[in-house]
């Protein structure tokens, strides 16, 4: 089933409304209750609207003034029930902790392109699987150092170490 392109440009915008408005009861319309949810930032797959939910409620803890945007020039395609769907994630570290792990605010800004990928079914998302740069985020919230800065050569001496008691 090929998915109308006027049709996709409505849930994208229903899509980002339920994260920009934080509304994460929204997403349950644009899901299926087996969806199967892959993000980068989750250390397992979500199997529920529930989990999926939970998500973007600890996202907003973290990210107070999360919010997404259509990056420019804008990405969206379509092709029998597969949707390829670029975003641009902005916001400041500044609220809870960034759980999982348990990351402490830094209060930092973000600016993040990535791009979704859906399988749809009846009108919904059956698999959704983000792409973005995990380590270039985690360089702009300082969570991990800047490449060539000091920090981050001691943290590579640190790794050196590990990496020698591990090999025994």
């Amino acid at each position: 089933m090929t998915v109308e392109t006027s049709t996709l440009q409505e849930f994208t915008q229903r899509y980002a409304a339920a994260w920009n408005g934080r509304d994460a009861s929204a997403i349950d319309a644009l899901i299926t209750d087996d969806i199967v949810w892959f993000d980068p930032a989750l250390p397992h797959p979500a199997h529920s609207k529930a989990e999926v939910r939970a998500f973007m409620e600890s996202s907003w803890r973290a990210f107070p003034d999360l919010r997404f945007v259509e990056p420019d020039p804008p990405f969206l395609v379509a092709q029998d029930d597969k949707v390829a769907w670029g975003w641009r994630m902005q916001g400041t570290f500044n609220g809870g902790p960034l759980e999982p792990p348990g990351f402490a605010p830094t209060g930092r800004t973000m600016d993040v392109r990535g791009t979704d990928e859906w399988v749809m079914r009846d009108g919904r998302i059956a698999h959704y699987r983000a792409h973005y740069d995990v380590n270039g985020l985690a360089v702009q919230l300082g969570i991990v150092p800047e490449p060539g800065s000091g920090a981050e050569r001691a943290m590579v001496a640190l790794q050196r170490v590990q990496a020698r008691f591990m090999r025994r």
